[in-house]
C-alpha cells in the first residue's frame, strides 16, 4: 500500500480516533483500551486496528495484560502501537527529505555547526506565535505530554529521518529551535535541555 492510500484509511472518523489513541500513549494498547476511548464496541475497534495494521499505521503485536505472567496469567491478547515508518503524501510529489539530507551534510563539511544553531534559534523564536509552549510544540509536530514527574516531554521527533543520518547536528539544532521557540514565546522561567528516550525527542522542558 502506497502513502496516499495508507493516509486515505485515516479518513473514517473512527478508524482516525483509534489510531490517534493508539499513538498518543507511547507503548502498547489493547483492544478493550482502545474501544473504550474511542467510545465503540471491541469488535469494531478490532477491525479498525486491524485495518490500520494492514496499512502500515500501526503495528501488532501479542501481550498479557494486567501484569500476570506465567500459567494463570491468561492468553496474550493482541496488542498495537504507532508504527515506526513514516508516511508522506504530497501532490505533486516533492523530496524535501533527500535536499534537507544534502544542507544537512554541507553543514558538517564546512563545520557550520555553531552558525546552524544560531538560524534554528533565530527560526524558533520568530516563529513562535502567541500561545502557549504546548500548543507551539504540538503545531509543529513534536506530540508534546507530561511525564510522571511533570517533566515536559516530546513524543515525536519531526526531523526523525535526518536525526537517524546526522544526529549531533540535528539533534544539536532541534534543541536551538526549542530554545528559541522558548524566548519567542517570552518562557523564562522554562529550560529546554537534552534528555533522550528511545523513541522520542531528544529535547525536554524542565522548569
Amino acid at each position: 500500500m502506497d502513502d496516499l492510500q495508507a493516509v486515505a484509511t485515516l479518513q473514517d472518523p473512527v478508524r482516525r480516533a483509534l489510531y490517534d489513541f493508539v499513538a498518543a500513549q507511547g507503548r502498547e494498547v489493547g483492544r478493550n483500551e482502545a474501544a473504550e476511548a474511542a467510545g465503540v464496541q471491541r469488535t469494531l475497534a478490532a477491525f479498525h486496528l486491524d485495518k490500520l495494521v494492514e496499512a502500515e499505521l500501526l503495528e501488532a503485536g501479542f501481550k498479557r495484560l494486567g501484569g500476570r505472567s506465567g500459567p494463570g496469567g491468561g492468553r496474550p491478547a493482541k496488542v498495537y502501537r504507532r508504527a515506526r515508518a513514516e508516511r508522506v503524501v504530497s501532490v505533486p510529489p516533492r523530496d524535501y527529505n533527500t535536499l534537507a539530507l544534502v544542507l544537512a551534510a554541507v553543514v558538517e563539511a564546512v563545520g557550520g555547526e555553531e552558525r546552524a544553531e544560531a538560524a534554528a534559534r533565530e527560526v524558533g523564536a520568530r516563529t513562535a506565535g502567541g500561545g502557549s509552549l504546548e500548543d507551539a510544540l504540538r503545531e509543529r509536530g513534536y506530540e508534546p505530554y507530561r511525564d510522571e514527574a511533570g517533566v515536559l516531554r516530546l513524543r515525536n521527533c519531526p526531523f526523525h529521518v535526518l536525526s537517524e543520518e546526522h544526529p549531533l547536528l540535528v539533534c544539536s539544532m532541534n534543541l536551538a529551535l526549542c530554545e528559541g521557540l522558548l524566548a519567542g514565546l517570552g518562557e523564562q522561567g522554562t529550560v529546554a535541555r537534552t534528555d533522550p528516550i528511545p523513541g522520542e525527542c531528544c529535547v525536554a522542558f524542565s522548569e
